[in-house]
């Protein structure tokens, strides 16, 4: 399922319509952070991934 422009802006002027503007720029920036501790706890676990891998290869 692709969106099309057109569907984009309906959703964007729907938001806007439901949340208003001041609302909708608190959850962005709430969407925003919650994104990058999610990236942020992703490479934690690969890290932590890793560096037990290398701990047990070398026992």
């Amino acid at each position: 399922m692709h969106l099309g422009i057109t569907e984009i802006l309906l959703l964007i002027f729907l938001a806007l319509v439901l949340f208003g503007g001041s609302k909708l720029s608190g959850v962005g920036k709430a969407l925003g952070r919650s994104i990058k501790d999610f990236k942020s706890e992703l490479q934690g676990t690969e890290n932590n991934k890793s560096s037990d891998a290398g701990g047990e290869a070398k026992a």
